[in-house]
Formats: C-alpha cells, structure tokens, sequence
C-alpha cells in the first residue's frame, strides 16, 4: 500500500525512519502540498473556503490561483474584509499529519533533515531515527506586526544561556535559538498588517522569501526553509504607518485585493453567520428581514458618507456588533416590562449606536460634527435608503400635483398640532396603541403590503413615521427616552420641550 493510501491509524504505527521508508514516503515541499490538495478539492467540486461570502468570483479564484501557482501571497484591504480568515483556511488545504523527526525544533522531515540536531541524530541512529506525526494546526503559525518586532523574534539570535548549560562556544550553531519563521519550516507562516513591520524588519525577509534560507548574526549558516508565506496588509498603512519596501513587495509573488460586501444580501449572510445572539435572546426577541437589512444599509451609507474617512474603510465588524445590540436593546426593554416575547423596533436602533460610533473613522467634517451626530445620521440615510423599497418615494408624490398622496392622512394629522411620543422602553401594548392613534398609517401598511403579519405590520408602521421625518413630511426629534414625531411647519415655530434635545446640539432632526 502506498504511503498517500495510509489512514491515520496506520501512520501512527510508523515510529521510525525505516518504516517511514518502507511504506514510500517522499519529501515534498508545503507549495506542493497546497496544490496537490487544492486541485483535489476542485476536482471534487468541494467549497475551498467555507463561510467566506462574496469573494466566490474575485478574491477566491485569485487565491487558488496563487496557490496553483505555488506563490507567497499578500492579501491587501481594509480593515473587516476577511483577509486574516481566508490565511487561516489554507491550513484545510494541508495534510492531516506530515512525519517530522522526534524532538526536532524546525519541524524536519525525516528524509531532509535541515537542523543540526536532526542531522547529527539522523546521522548517528539512521533508520531507528524516531518519528512522530505533526498535524496540520500546529503548522500554522500567525504574528502580528509591531515596530517592537525584533529580528531575534523572527529569525533568531545567539541564546547566551544554551551556550553556557552546554558548555558550547559561541562560533557553535548549536547555540542559537531559532525565531518564529525557522519554527515554521514546513508550515504556514501569515504577518498580519506587513506595513507596520519596521523597514530593517522587512529587509530581514528578503533572503527567506528569494532563496529561501536565513542568516543569523556571523553564523555561515543556510537553512533552506519550506515556507508558505501569508502577509495581510491595510492600504491606508502605505502613507500613514509605514510602507511595504518596495524590493519585499517585489518578493511577494501574488498580491490580491479584498472587497466588502457588493449587496445587502452578501452583508446579510456575513453577519448572520458571525453575529453572536443567544438562542435564549432569539426565543424571546423577533427580528423582521426589514430591521437586519437596516443594519446592512448602515454599513452601506457609512462607506458613502462625507463624514467618514474613506481610506480607513467601515468593517463587517460593525454590521457584526450593531445586530448584536439591536437584539440586545429589544431584549433589555422586554426584562424591564416583564414581557415574554417582544419584535425589534425601529427605536431599538438607539442601541445601535455606540456599535458605528467606534467603528468609523472620521474625517474632520464628521470630527466638527461629532460621532453620536454622524451616527444618528447614518441610521437616518439607512432608513430612508430602506424606505424607498416599501413604501413611493414622498418626493415623487410631492411633484405630481393631481397624483393621489398615500401620506396625506398621516401629515393632515399632525398638521393639526397632533404629535407622538415613542418612548424605547414601553410596552408593546403601549407602543401599538400609539402607532394605532395615528389615522392613516394603519391603512397605509394594509395597501402597500396586504400580506404583512402583525410583527411586521407594527414595524412598518413605526418605519413609516421615521421614514416620513427622512423625506422633510415630518419633524422628529430625540427625547432622552424616545423620538418624538411632530408637523414639520409648526417644529420650526416651537422651542424644545421637556426631555427634548436641542436642535443646534441634534444635527439627527428633520
């Protein structure tokens, strides 16, 4: 039987180099590695890269090419764009257990010896050398690049103590102590945010990534190491932080460019999978298609927006982070009412505030105006971007002077001097009654989306107001417990009421 036809449970019975011999083993580097097991899976038709949305037609068919191509790769995008998560999944790609030598610190390979050690006991023991079997995790290796980075760290360095318990001089190689790169001899080695790296740093890559081998102190020493290399890379680090050297990024044999999300559908499945709500806040908690494509919307406004640096990038984190407050802040109002089950308003986005406010860069437009403000504004735009999917556009209404007007009822109402206060933390029975209290806005749901259940239904009724407010139809303000609505004319003639915030101070009013 072929080495290749062996389980695992029969590896595991191969203890030393003879065996290892006899059952036809050969050396093979981990670029090879990666490609024989690649062209595996896509004869196979099986997924390379599981819970990676939206790449399936860009970055993926770049990386599977590299890895055809038995390159090192450098993933360059902004922050949130999976470029660290699809690294860490190439370690699929690699075999479940490769042979190394027994107590061997650079992983060698049985037949290619690379360290002194393995060398001097391969040398003196033959084909008894031990082996033992090494899995496919502890060959991945990740370092976060930081101008405190060494080359000792890397690379290595002459270990002072291991020349003095063993008695070695120091023209003795046996008393250096390898870095993280020598340690991953046969593995995956990923440098995340590469630019970071201090520029002597990244000069001490240079022979690693060319030759392959490395150079420690004054030591003619040539380890010919087997390495996959992954670097991620941010391209706002290129003029703020530090830069890429040219002649390492000219080493990097494969440099591809990440996205975010092109669709609110694509951002959906992202933060459906990674989003962290309890099962116990999903049984007590409803949340409509409507509410999670307003999360989605509000990255999409804020990778738009005039306030928010452009260059920084908005992350799929906060997508990520503002579901799991939305769930949070409907499930913390119905504990305080003592209610069993409660559906996801429009007001639980207050919650969803502090999950933008430190998530976007801003400009110094957005710094003058304020990062509660922006954010207020960005779920503002999302909702009335939303808006126009359920409901005619009021704009197109208002030009058409013969046109027949929807919201005519709902903005007569409030015409009258009428207003209403949607406080966050009351009761649905309280919240629906005043919803109801508004004429018009019940019949405006029932003509435009007869088939809505009673979750929805209320949803879209809040929705509608707050949409209104988007397009100038109505005045709303935020109270410290809640949004009052008003007539949009008569909100210009009155000061703030009580618990009312200041206009000049809520740039969030219409």
């Amino acid at each position: 039987m072929k080495y290749r036809d062996l389980s695992f449970a029969q590896l595991r019975k191969i203890h030393t180099l003879g065996e290892l011999k006899a059952c036809g083993y050969q050396p093979e580097s981990i670029k090879d590695e990666l490609r024989r097991n690649l062209i595996a899976r896509l004869k196979a038709k099986k997924s390379v890269f599981e819970g990676i949305w939206g790449y399936e037609e860009t970055v993926i068919p770049d990386v599977e090419r590299a890895i055809l191509s038995r390159h090192n790769i450098n993933f360059l995008g902004l922050r949130g764009q999976a470029k660290t998560r699809m690294a860490r999944q190439m370690i699929e790609l690699l075999d479940e257990y490769i042979p190394v030598i027994e107590g061997a610190d650079l992983n060698d390979d049985p037949l290619n010896p690379i360290s002194r050690f393995a060398k001097d006991l391969v040398a003196e023991h033959g084909d008894k050398t031990p082996v033992s079997w090494l899995h496919r995790d502890e060959r991945y290796t990740e370092k976060l690049a930081t101008p405190d980075v060494t080359i000792a760290d890397l690379i290595g360095d002459v270990d002072p103590i291991k020349a003095a318990s063993l008695k070695l001089p120091y023209s003795d190689e046996r008393v250096i102590h390898h870095g993280l790169v020598p340690r991953s001899h046969r593995g995956i080695f990923v440098i995340n945010e590469l630019p970071d790296l201090q520029a002597r740093i990244q000069v001490a890559l240079f022979n690693i990534l060319q030759e392959g081998d490395i150079q420690i102190r004054g030591f003619k020493l040539r380890l010919p190491l087997d390495i996959q290399f992954v670097f991620t890379a941010n391209p706002e680090d290129y003029t703020n932080r530090g830069s890429i050297v040219t002649p390492l990024k000219d080493r990097i044999d494969s440099q591809i460019i990440t996205h975010y999300p092109k669709s609110i559908e694509i951002g959906r499945k992202i933060t459906d999978q990674e989003a962290r709500v309890l099962k116990e806040q999903l049984d007590v908690v409803s949340a409509g298609e409507l509410a999670k494509n307003l999360i989605e919307q509000i990255a999409f406004e804020a990778r738009s927006s005039e306030y928010v640096d452009a260059k920084s990038g908005v992350s799929a984190r906060l997508t990520i982070s503002a579901m799991e407050n939305m769930y949070s802040s409907a499930e913390r109002r119905a504990l305080i009412n003592g209610e069993k089950s409660t559906n996801v308003r429009v007001g639980d986005f207050v919650g969803v505030l502090p999950s933008i406010t430190g998530k976007v860069e801003l400009v110094y437009e957005g710094e003058q105006e304020g990062p509660g403000i922006v954010a207020q504004n960005l779920v503002g735009k999302a909702i009335r971007s939303q808006f126009l999917l359920y409901f005619p556009n009021p704009e197109e209404i208002r030009k058409k002077r013969n046109a027949p007007n929807p919201y005519k009822a709902i903005t007569d109402w409030f015409g009258e001097g009428n207003m209403v206060d949607l406080l966050n933390e009351s009761t649905e029975k309280e919240h629906r009654k005043l919803l109801e209290g508004v004429p018009g806005l019940k019949e405006l749901v029932k003509e435009y989306h007869k088939q809505a259940d009673d979750k929805l239904k209320y949803f879209l009724m809040e929705f509608a107001l707050h949409g209104l407010a988007e397009f100038s139809q109505l005045s709303k303000h935020h109270l410290a417990t809640g949004t009052s609505f008003k007539d949009l004319l008569s909100s210009m003639f009155s000061m703030p009421g009580p618990g009312e915030e200041d206009d000049e101070d809520d740039d969030f009013n219409t």
